[in-house]
This record gives structure tokens, sequence and C-alpha cells, in this order.
């Protein structure tokens, strides 16, 4: 992890305007993290490390593209963990959103040219396993456009991967991704 990284990601949440006191609440608590951990983007920070995730969206067909993942049983937004060649927050999500979905060409929503965190989200893990203690994964969680036309090409991190209207989001979804979904689709719609 470069100190680039780190940096990016005291600058996108420093610099990330949010209207809402629990998404605020969770902005200083992450800046906190990473004040005091410079080793705060590494898988192996424990108990908590930052991870980056974007929910794909085709704004023109009104629908979202979900996985669901293996160790979750659950339907989510494209993300994960950080690595070495990410040098932002926003790359590592777009990265992580190309490689999950098999979609080249998408574009991270943004201000001005540059890609915007539009939610954040703390959730525990269990990223060594069941057998071990949990952790906690602070998301970093960004918008991601599908280019028109976009086929979608399941990962080998998926158990299935699926489009869906943004109205019919399948039961196996949490309250955390249907906001986001939301939120995706206020901002692109």
């Amino acid at each position: 992890m470069t100190d680039t990284l780190h940096g990016d990601a005291v600058r996108a949440l420093r610099d990330w305007t949010v209207q809402d006191a629990g998404q605020d609440g969770l902005r200083r608590d992450y800046l906190g993290h990473l004040a005091e951990r410079p080793d705060g983007l590494r898988r192996a920070c424990l108990p908590a490390h930052i991870t980056a995730s974007a929910v794909v969206v085709d704004p023109a067909a009104d629908r979202v593209l979900l996985t669901l993942h293996p160790k979750v049983g659950r339907w989510l937004q494209m993300g994960g963990h950080c690595e070495p060649g990410d040098d932002t927050l926003a790359a590592a999500a777009l990265r992580e959103a190309t490689e999950e979905s098999g979609i080249a060409g998408l574009t991270l929503v943004g201000d001005g040219g540059r890609p915007q965190v539009v939610r954040l989200d703390r959730h525990e893990v269990h990223c060594a396993g069941r057998d071990n203690p949990a952790g906690v994964h602070l998301d970093v969680q960004y918008v991601a456009i599908a280019p028109p036309g976009a086929e979608e090409l399941i990962s080998e991190e998926s158990l299935d991967l699926r489009w869906f209207p943004y109205d019919e989001l399948p039961e196996l979804t949490d309250g955390s991704v249907r906001r986001l979904v939301a939120l995706a689709r206020d901002l692109t719609g």
C-alpha cells in the first residue's frame, strides 16, 4: 500500500460533503482510524480496515447489477480490499467493480471530473475465515455507471451476478445495499 493511497483516502473523506449526521459520524470515525493507523487500508490491519466498493448501475434501463457473495450469502455491490497497485480509493472501487462485473468502461459518478464518495458502511466480516475472529470493514462506497449495452461476466468471486430493476431488489439484499441503490438511482436518474 502506498502513502499516496493513504493520503487520498484522508483527502476523499475530509473533502466529502455529508448532509446526514450518521454518515458524518462514520466519516469522522474513518478519519480517526486513518490518523491512528498508517496501515489502515491494509487487509492485515485489525480489528478494522478501509475497503472500497461501487454499485454498478445502468440508468438508461433503470437497473442495478448485484453479486451474490459466496461468504456472505447476500446480494451486494461490487467491492473489496485495497491492493498495492491502487493509488486512490476511487481506483480501488473501480478495479473491484470491473473485476467482479466483467464490464469494461465503467465510470464513477463524480463532481467536476473527480469521483465522489457517496456513502459509508461499517460492517463485521470474517476476512480470515469463519474460524477466526471477525474484523470490521470500513467501506467507502461509490456509484459506477455501466456503458450502454454492457454485458456482465460472472467472476470466481461470485455465486451469481444479475441485473435487477431498482424497484425489484432480491430478498437477500440488506438495508445498507438498498440505501446505496436508492442513492445511486437518485444521483443518476
